[in-house]
C-alpha cells in the first residue's frame, strides 16, 4: 500500500523535477521519459484496483493526520486522472513544439499530476485540504506558461480563486472539528444517523446549525475549482490564455477534483441523510441551477473559441454537482456517470481547439468557415465530442443525463423536482446550439480567405480518435462504467 502511495504521488513529482535536468532539455529525449512517467502511473493506478482499506503515514493528533485511503470513489477519480493526464500528455508533445519553455511546462504538469493523485487519495479532511491547495499552486503556472500581460493577469486571479475557495473549505474543516468529530472519511459519513433527529435543546440545536454551516462553506469552497457560481470566474479567464493542453487537463481533469472534494465532505463526513431536505441543499441546487443556465447562456453568446469550452465547462461540470446535491443513488450515479463522459468529451474539445488554433490559424469560433474540409479528422472528432456533450445516444453522455433527470423526479417532492430537469434540458439545446455551429462552419461553409490550414499531426490526432472511440464504447457498454460505480449504493 505505501509503495502505490509513493508510485502515485511521490514518483510523478520527483520526475517532473528531472525534466530540469540538461539530458532532457532536447525534446525527444523528454517526451520519451514524460510518456514513460505518465505511462507508469497509469499502471500504478489500475494496482489500485486489487487494495482496499487506509492508514496513516503521520498522526500529530486526531484531527492533523496525513491519511491515505483505497476505495472506491478515490480509484475512480485516480483512473479518470490517469487516463486523461496520458493522452493529453500525449497531444501536448507535438502541440508544445511552438511553445516556450518546454521543459517547465512538463515539470508542472507532472507535479500538478501528483498532487491531484495525492487529492484523490486522501483518507481524511485534513489530508484532502493540504493537497487540494497543493494541488492549486502547482498548476497556477500551466496558466502562466506563456507569461504574457493576460497570462500572468490569468494566473493570479486562477490563484486567488482557488486559495479563496480552499479557504473556505478550511473554515468548513474548523466547523466540522469542533461539531462534528473525526474528520476520517467513512462510507456513508461520519455523524451519528441521529444527530439529525435532534430534540428541541438550543445546544444541539446550535451544533446542527453549524455543522450546516460548515457543510456550506465547503461546498462553495471546494465549487470554486469545479466552477461553481460565484466562484467560477476563473475559468473563462484562464483557459483562453493557456496552453491547449493545459486548458484541457484543467477543464477536463483538475476541476474534478473540486467535485471529488464536495463528495468527501458531502458523503464521508455528513452523510446524506443530515444534509437532505435542509438548507444547504435547497442553497446548493439554487446555486447550481444558475451556473448551469448561466453557463450555456454565456458560451453560447461567445465567438472566442476556448472562452465559449470554459463556459461550457462552468455549466457542464455543475451537471455533477446537480447530481451530487440530489443525495440519492440515481443521482449520485448520474453524477459520477457525468464525470466521466464531461473528462473524455471536455479533453477532446479542447484538444481539437488547439488544432484549430494551431494549425487552422484561428482563435474564433466565428472564423472556422470551411476549415473542416481541411482538417476533417479533427472536426469528425469534435462533432462526436458535441454529439455526447449535448446528449444524443449511442454516445457517453446521454445516459449520465438520464440518470440525472431520473433522480430528480424521484429525490424532489417540491419544485426542485421539475426544475432541474427542465434546466437541463435548456442547457442541453443552448449547449446544440455553440457547438454545432462549429460543426456546421466548418464543413458546409466556404472559407472567406485562402489559408495553408492542414490537418493537425499524429500525436495530435491520435488522442482525440482513442478518447471518441471510448466516447462511443461507454455510449454503448454503460455497464463498463456502472460497474466502476457499485459504491455509489453505500453512500445515498
Amino acid at each position: 500500500m505505501l509503495g502505490l502511495i509513493t508510485g502515485l504521488i511521490v514518483f510523478p513529482m520527483i520526475t517532473g523535477v528531472l525534466c530540469l535536468l540538461p539530458v532532457f532539455q532536447d525534446d525527444r529525449r523528454r517526451n520519451l521519459f514524460t510518456a514513460s512517467v505518465l505511462g507508469l502511473n497509469f499502471i500504478f493506478v489500475l494496482l489500485c484496483f486489487a487494495q482496499e482499506g487506509s492508514f496513516d503515514l503521520l498522526h500529530l493528533s486526531d484531527h492533523l493526520s496525513l491519511r491515505f485511503m483505497f476505495d472506491g470513489a478515490g480509484r475512480f477519480f485516480l483512473l479518470l486522472a490517469g487516463l486523461m493526464f496520458l493522452m493529453v500528455g500525449i497531444y501536448s508533445f507535438e502541440y508544445m513544439t511552438h511553445e516556450h519553455n518546454r521543459p517547465r511546462f512538463y515539470v508542472f504538469y507532472l507535479l500538478t499530476l501528483g498532487a491531484l493523485n495525492g487529492v484523490c487519495l486522501a483518507g481524511n479532511y485534513m489530508t484532502l485540504y493540504c493537497f487540494f491547495e497543493l494541488m492549486s499552486l502547482l498548476s497556477m503556472p500551466l496558466v502562466l506558461h506563456s507569461q504574457t500581460e493576460e497570462s500572468i493577469s490569468a494566473a493570479k486571479k486562477y490563484l486567488l480563486y482557488s486559495v479563496f475557495g480552499a479557504s473556505l473549505g478550511l473554515g468548513g474543516f474548523f466547523l466540522f472539528t469542533v461539531y462534528g468529530g473525526s474528520t476520517n472519511f467513512v462510507t456513508g459519513g461520519v455523524i451519528a444517523n441521529e444527530l439529525h433527529q435532534l430534540q428541541l435543546s438550543s445546544e444541539l440545536l446550535f451544533q446542527r446549525n453549524m455543522l450546516l454551516i460548515g457543510a456550506f462553506l465547503a461546498i462553495v469552497g471546494f465549487g470554486a475549482k469545479a466552477g461553481m457560481m460565484p466562484l467560477h470566474a476563473w475559468l473563462p479567464t484562464a483557459h483562453p490564455v493557456a496552453p491547449a493542453c493545459a486548458s484541457a487537463v484543467l477543464s477536463g481533469v483538475i476541476t474534478k477534483a473540486g467535485v471529488l472534494a464536495i463528495m468527501r465532505v458531502v458523503y464521508f463526513l455528513y452523510g446524506s441523510s443530515f444534509l437532505c431536505s435542509t438548507w444547504v441543499q435547497y442553497a446548493w441546487l439554487m446555486l447550481i441551477l444558475i451556473t448551469v443556465l448561466v453557463g450555456s447562456t454565456l458560451a453560447y453568446k461567445e465567438k472566442i473559441l476556448k472562452k465559449r469550452l470554459a463556459y461550457s465547462s462552468v455549466s457542464q461540470v455543475s451537471y455533477i454537482l446537480f447530481g451530487l446535491a440530489g443525495l440519492n443513488t440515481w443521482s449520485l450515479t448520474g453524477a459520477l456517470l457525468h464525470a466521466a463522459a464531461h473528462s473524455m468529451i471536455k479533453d477532446v474539445l479542447f484538444m481539437g481547439a488547439g488544432s484549430i488554433i494551431m494549425h487552422g490559424h484561428t482563435e474564433r469560433a466565428d472564423k472556422i468557415d470551411g476549415l473542416g474540409l481541411k482538417m476533417p479528422v479533427t472536426f469528425a472528432c469534435i462533432t462526436v465530442a458535441s454529439l455526447g456533450l449535448i446528449g444524443i445516444p449511442p454516445l457517453f453522455g446521454y445516459i449520465s443525463k438520464w440518470y440525472l433527470c431520473t433522480g430528480s423526479l424521484i429525490a424532489h417532492h417540491n419544485f426542485f423536482g421539475w426544475l432541474g430537469p427542465v434546466v437541463l434540458l435548456i442547457s442541453a439545446l443552448l449547449t446544440a446550439g455553440y457547438l454545432f455551429t462549429l460543426t456546421i462552419n466548418g464543413y458546409l461553409k466556404k472559407e472567406e480567405t485562402e489559408s495553408d490550414a492542414h490537418e493537425a499531426g499524429f500525436l495530435m490526432l491520435a488522442p482525440m480518435l482513442i478518447l471518441c472511440t471510448l466516447i462511443l464504447i461507454c455510449g454503448l457498454f454503460p455497464n463498463l462504467v456502472t460497474q466502476l460505480i457499485e459504491f455509489v449504493n453505500t453512500l445515498a
